[in-house]
């Protein structure tokens, strides 16, 4: 028998622009429940990201999967901003069942920089970014969330523990954000389970969302040309695929099982059965250890 559905329940999904936010909230939606969708680009103002997707779109979309979709603009980083949020949410729901911490919305990344060829200033905001507004959500998000049990709070990241605890992470900045969020996850979930809450770390692999897909001159329909310049490009997910990871561990009646976990969609897709948009199911991390990081062609047979 299917798993129940997510009509009733309520998420926040904190960084829901674009990218895997949006895929995320528009499979919350298609799954039934009502979404309130955050990020600091609207149809009538822009982040220091300039990029077009707005969150009314995403809104949108979530209501065209089924859902319930409400479009809020708010900055992560500012307290003030998010105790309002939260307030709203319980002054017009009562209650938050599920909470998606993917705010990042970072304009300038250095790679391959020591942490002394770096720039401070930019190094110390991706911090910010990434870990100060998760922080700042969970402290005003919670107290909301853990009134009903069976909650869930999914920190998104990029990489699993495991695999960032070995691999060197582009800088320093950006290793040491990707692996805190890892252990928010993890601290989370021992403060979380005498309410009987659940909390993990999810990573997508290589992602193709809207930035990526620009930078390769492609499109998601034609997304396979792109592998023509970078053949590993094969194993890439769209933004649906995390999202069906988050809606199919929101209906999970075991879901405590998961609780303090490293997780990633492809791992979730074999548990679950879930498919990305094309009906396959790309296991990304395991294709970087043993193909991409390995030297070896690129393949992905057996691996999608």
């Amino acid at each position: 028998m299917s798993p129940p559905g997510l009509q009733g329940k309520v998420a926040l999904v904190a960084g829901a622009t674009r990218g895997a936010g949006r895929g995320i909230a528009v499979q919350l939606g298609a799954a039934g429940a009502t979404v309130y969708v955050t990020g600091r680009t609207t149809r009538s103002e822009r982040s220091g990201m300039n990029r077009p997707e707005t969150i009314e779109e995403t809104a949108a979309l979530v209501e065209e999967a089924g859902g319930r979709g409400i479009a809020v603009r708010v900055d992560h980083l500012n307290p003030d901003a998010v105790r309002a949020l939260v307030a709203r949410i319980e002054r017009e729901q009562g209650a938050l069942h599920i909470l998606v911490n993917n705010i990042w919305g970072l304009t300038r990344m250095e790679w391959n920089k020591t942490v002394w060829e770096s720039s401070l200033e930019d190094g110390l905001h991706t911090l910010r970014l990434a870990v100060d507004t998760h922080a700042i959500t969970s402290h005003f998000a919670l107290p909301l969330l853990i009134r009903t049990p069976g909650g869930l709070v999914v920190e998104v990241t990029d990489g699993t523990a495991e695999y960032n605890a070995t691999n060197y992470r582009v800088s320093f900045f950006y290793d040491l954000a990707k692996a805190a969020v890892n252990r928010m996850a993890f601290a989370l979930a021992h403060e979380l389970r005498p309410y009987r809450a659940t909390a993990v770390s999810l990573t997508p692999g290589w992602l193709r969302s809207e930035t990526m897909l620009e930078i390769y001159g492609v499109t998601e329909s034609n997304w396979r040309d792109a592998t023509k310049k970078q053949p590993h490009f094969a194993i890439s997910e769209s933004p649906a695929f995390v999202g069906r990871a988050v809606a199919a561990l929101a209906q999970d009646p075991d879901l405590a099982r998961w609780n303090g976990k490293s997780l990633s969609s492809g791992e979730l897709a074999k548990v679950y059965g879930f498919t990305d948009l094309d009906g396959s199911r790309p296991d990304a991390w395991r294709y970087m250890v043993e193909v991409q990081d390995a030297g070896k062609p690129a393949d992905v047979t057996g691996y999608r």
